[in-house]
Formats: C-alpha cells, sequence, structure tokens
C-alpha cells in the first residue's frame, strides 16, 4: 500500500497570484444573472440620466442626445412591446442556430474527428508539432470540438512517438483555444462576434451592417503565425521544461483510419470539390448567379450576405457525404440527431442571449449607448493616444477580463456595446475593435481559470501526471500566452501601420 503524504503543495508567488484570480472569477455570478443585472441596471441608469438633464452632441449630425428614461409609462410600454423582438432579432442568434445544424451533421457523422486525424497523421515528424497546432486552429470551425477531441489525441500522439505527452497536450491547446480567433474557414464564432459587433454599431450608425468575413484576412495570416510560434514555444520552452517522461504505462495507440473512414472522406472530399466548383461558378463570371444582380459587385452579393447559409449547406451535404459513405449514417434518424444535438449544446447560449439581448436593446433605446460612446471618445481624444496605442489597450483589456469571465460572446456582448460606438466615433471601423478584442480574449483563454473547459484540461493532464493541478495547467500555458499576445500586437501594429483590410470590405477607418 503506498504512503500518503501529509505534505501540502507549495505555495508559490504566481500560484498565488493565480488563485486569487481564481477566486474573484468564481465570485462573479453566472453570465446569465450578469446580463439580467445589467439589464436592470440600465433601466435605473436611463431614469438617473434623464432626471440629470444630461446631454451630449452628436459629432455625426450635430443633433443634441439625451437619455431616454425606461421607468415611464411610455417606456414601460415599449419594453413590453418590444421583449420578444428583442431577443428573435437579435443578431447573432439565427446565424448561430442555422450554422450549428450543418456542422452539427458534420461532427456527428465524424467527419471532423477522421479529417483531423488524418492531417496528424499524414504530417511529417518533423512537422508533427506544427501539424498538431495548427489542428488545433483549424478545429474551431466546428466550435469546441477540439477541446474534446484533438487535446487528448496531442498527448497521445506525441507518447506514441516517445515524447512527453504533456508537451502534445499543451501544443493542442495552444491552437485550439489560443488561436481561438485564427481559421483558414469561417466558424460559429464569426457570426456569433458578427452579430453583435453589428448591433453595438448600430448604436452610432442603424444602417451599418458587419458581415461574418470581416476579419477573415486577418484571420488567415494569424492561423500560419499561431501555428508557427505555438511549435516554436513548444520546442524551446515547454519540451525542455517538461524534460524525460519517464512512465509508460499510459501509452495509447494512435488509431489508424478504417477503410470505412477513408471512403468516407473521399466521398466527403468530392462533394466539398462540387460545392466550391459551384460557388467559384457563380462568383468568378462578371454576370455569376452569385454576384449582385443589378451591380455584379461580389462584396455586397447574395455569396457575402448568406455566407451563414453556405457554410450550412456546405458542412450539411459534406457530413451527408461522409455519414452515408463510411456508414455512420443508417437512416434519415441519425442525422436529425445529429442536428438535435448541435441545437442542445446551444441551450444554454440561448438563455445568456435573451438578456443579453434586452441589454443591448435597452442601452441602444436609452440613449445611454451613445451618450457614453461620445464621452468615452472625448475622454480617448483628450488622452493624445494614437490608433495603434489605443488598439493596443485595449488587446490588452480584452485579455485582463478574459481572466475573469470565461464566455468570448458574453465578454463582447458586454463589451462591444460600449467600445464600439466609441471608437467608431474616433474614426475607427467595428470590424478593427472586434478584431484587437478578438487578440485579447484568444491570447489569455488558455491561461484563463475561467474558461468552461480549463477543468476538462486539467483532467487530460492528471492522466499523465497525478499530481497536476490549475497552477500546473497555468505554469504550463504561460508562455504560449505571453507569446501569442506580444507576436499578435506586432501583427496588428504592421497590419495597421500597412493600412491592409482585415476582410472583405473591411477596412481600418471611417470616412468621415
Amino acid at each position: 500500500m503506498a504512503k500518503k503524504s501529509n505534505d501540502a503543495p507549495k505555495r508559490t508567488p504566481i500560484s498565488r497570484f493565480l488563485s486569487t484570480i481564481e477566486s474573484a472569477g468564481n465570485a462573479l455570478p453566472h453570465p446569465v444573472t450578469l446580463f439580467a443585472l445589467f439589464a436592470l441596471a440600465i433601466l435605473v441608469l436611463s431614469a438617473v440620466f434623464a432626471k440629470l438633464d444630461v446631454s451630449v452632441v452628436n459629432p455625426k449630425d450635430g443633433l443634441i442626445v439625451q437619455p431616454v428614461n425606461l421607468l415611464t409609462r411610455h417606456g414601460l410600454h415599449w419594453i413590453l412591446e418590444h421583449l420578444i423582438v428583442n431577443f428573435t432579432g437579435f443578431a447573432p442568434l439565427g446565424t448561430v442556430l442555422v450554422a450549428m445544424l450543418g456542422i452539427g451533421v458534420a461532427e456527428s457523422s465524424g467527419l471532423i474527428g477522421t479529417g483531423l486525424r488524418l492531417l496528424v497523421h499524414a504530417a511529417p515528424a518533423r512537422l508533427l508539432t506544427f501539424v498538431i497546432v495548427l489542428a488545433g486552429v483549424l478545429s474551431n470551425m466546428a466550435s469546441d470540438v477540439g477541446y474534446v477531441l484533438l487535446v487528448p489525441l496531442g498527448a497521445i500522439i506525441f507518447l506514441s512517438v516517445g515524447r512527453h505527452p504533456i508537451a502534445g497536450l499543451a501544443a493542442a491547446f495552444a491552437g485550439v483555444s489560443g488561436g481561438f480567433s485564427a481559421n483558414l474557414l469561417l466558424g460559429t464564432i464569426d457570426p456569433l462576434l458578427a452579430g453583435i459587433t453589428e448591433e453595438a454599431s448600430q448604436i452610432v450608425d442603424p444602417g451599418y451592417r458587419v458581415t461574418p468575413a470581416c476579419n477573415y484576412y486577418f484571420m488567415v495570416v494569424s492561423t500560419f503565425m499561431i501555428a508557427g510560434v505555438g511549435t516554436w514555444v513548444t520546442e524551446k520552452v515547454v519540451v525542455p521544461r517538461l524534460g524525460e517522461y519517464g512512465s509508460q504505462g499510459n501509452a495509447s495507440e494512435l488509431q489508424k483510419l478504417t477503410r470505412p473512414e477513408k471512403v468516407g472522406l473521399l466521398w466527403a472530399f468530392l462533394v466539398s470539390i462540387a460545392i466550391v466548383a459551384v460557388l467559384l461558378a457563380g462568383l468568378i463570371p462578371a454576370d455569376g448567379f452569385l454576384r449582385h444582380a443589378e451591380t455584379g459587385d461580389v462584396l455586397h452579393s447574395p455569396f457575402m450576405q448568406g455566407i451563414i447559409s453556405v457554410i450550412f449547406i456546405g458542412a450539411l451535404l459534406a457530413g451527408l457525404a461522409y455519414g452515408l459513405a463510411a456508414g455512420t449514417f443508417k437512416s434519415e434518424t441519425d442525422v436529425i440527431k445529429g442536428m438535435r444535438s448541435s441545437i442542445e449544446s446551444l441551450s444554454l447560449f440561448m438563455v445568456l442571449v435573451f438578456f443579453a439581448s434586452q441589454f443591448v436593446a435597452f442601452f441602444k433605446y436609452s440613449n445611454l449607448g451613445l451618450v457614453f460612446a461620445i464621452k468615452g471618445a472625448e475622454i480617448l481624444k483628450a488622452s493624445g493616444l494614437g490608433p495603434i496605442p489605443l488598439m493596443l489597450c485595449f488587446v490588452l483589456m480584452s485579455g485582463t477580463i478574459n481572466l475573469l469571465m470565461g464566455s468570448a460572446s458574453a465578454k463582447w456582448a458586454f463589451v462591444a456595446p460600449v467600445f464600439v460606438p466609441m471608437f467608431m466615433l474616433l474614426g475607427y471601423t467595428p470590424e478593427l475593435v472586434q478584431g484587437a478584442y478578438r487578440i485579447g480574449d484568444s491570447a489569455t483563454n488558455i491561461i484563463s481559470p475561467m474558461m468552461s473547459f480549463f477543468a476538462l484540461i486539467v483532467a487530460f493532464l492528471q492522466k499523465y501526471d497525478a499530481k497536476a493541478g490549475i497552477g500546473t495547467v497555468i505554469a504550463t500555458m504561460l508562455p504560449y500566452s505571453v507569446v501569442f499576445m506580444v507576436v499578435w500586437m506586432i501583427l496588428l501594429t504592421a497590419w495597421m501601420l500597412l493600412g491592409l483590410p482585415l476582410g472583405p470590405g473591411a477596412g481600418l477607418y471611417l470616412n468621415p
């Protein structure tokens, strides 16, 4: 019988600091409760600011803006009449639900998991770490599947080639979570954040539109940057620190692809090629059927406006092709189950969206969003900070908030209505503000105890180190977080200096 140790683990300064952050985050109410409280706070603040006769001058049109008191008979009537519309009309809701229906089919069929395994299997030994990090980034297309599938797979892969499994786990986790705002394809997070950004931008400009592809160019470049930097941190920092892995008792064989899986991938690939061919046929010709019917424009075409529909159809057809060819789909019931399970996973999201949508709608209708934006813009303008320092400060602020509040969408639903209009009044596009937010949010995901999958990562780690805990995860991932933040901020700085668009039609600055 093993001797039980009574020695308490040593508490280092960084461990105490991280414990403080964890305690502070745990002390916060649930995000749903937070948004309910925020909505109630707007009601009270609208009455207070209206009684104080607060007013500002809108720099856009020179008109006086005053708060609208929602604690009046008129305000009560407006709330009762718009409570449902606020929820059903909230931009991110429909887009995420539709996208997840298609991705749910692709995931439940096994297409996404098998595709990731193929990517890793096909990687040369010298590129193994790079491919694991890259696969982690690409897994974000299917929301959270990377946490459950690829993170433990990274450990198994490293162990199967005689390397320290925790290094493989760290590399995969760095790609999945630290690279959450990078990808070569649009995923579920893109329409979600874009919808919130659009709602916030309309506080200043009711006609402003934000597409899910608004950060796409920046995302593509960030994908290879994160994969390269993550590889460097793994090989130069994490692996030397971990040393040799002593036990082989937990070794697991990395399963090779079966013949049905290979056949399924082939059919999914052929269907995907066919879909791409149809899209190109509709976009390349000057009179292509997917271009704008009158102007022939691509940027404002049905394709760009309906990009979520394209994601839904593409994921649905590829998932069906794989499932039928591989035998994972026996009948239409299996397909429907995949869709149902993807929607069931969003139940908490829908509850949160109800209260977040009320908060944003109250903030907008009461004019408090515009009042705060104008006042905040005046303060920032008086600070004398240029565009780059302002954005870098916003990146750091977003990363700090992430340590206390884990959900990217919940934080953005709270932050966007204040900062998007504020920066718009200073001449910066909502797309730029969203891009800066995503950098801060992603870089500190991997060291935030509030991240929803953090406990799962600890459990994965304990398979290879029984004494591992929260401090172990954070100590292992902190180098990634710091380097990701620094390099990503350098990339953003270079992007702004060069004046490059962040995505199709998404510039950096607004016209006066």
